[in-house]
């Protein structure tokens, strides 16, 4: 009985390849993201202070609140699917 190529590949293709790589690249940064869910804030660079213009006087990063951290995006994420879950939306 002769074999088809549409009814039986044996060879992983390209496409499925790039899928399955950026799967597994999402899962590992979601996952760093749950283990470490604070990143350093890009306005203050994780200090918590804004200078002036002058670069005499500063004041807390408004980014931030002071504290030098935020929130990752991915972590954000994370949060809004587990409300929705939550709330059963």
């Amino acid at each position: 009985m002769p074999t088809y190529a549409a009814t039986a590949t044996d060879q992983i293709t390209g496409t499925a390849l790039l899928l399955l790589i950026l799967a597994v690249v999402t899962g590992c940064y979601l996952f760093g993201c749950w283990l470490w869910p604070f990143g350093v804030c890009p306005r203050c660079h994780g200090t918590g202070k804004r200078r002036s213009p002058f670069g005499r006087a500063f004041g807390l990063c408004r980014g931030c609140d002071g504290d030098g951290r935020r929130l990752r995006i991915g972590r954000r994420v994370i949060n809004a699917l587990r409300d929705l879950h939550r709330n059963g939306r």
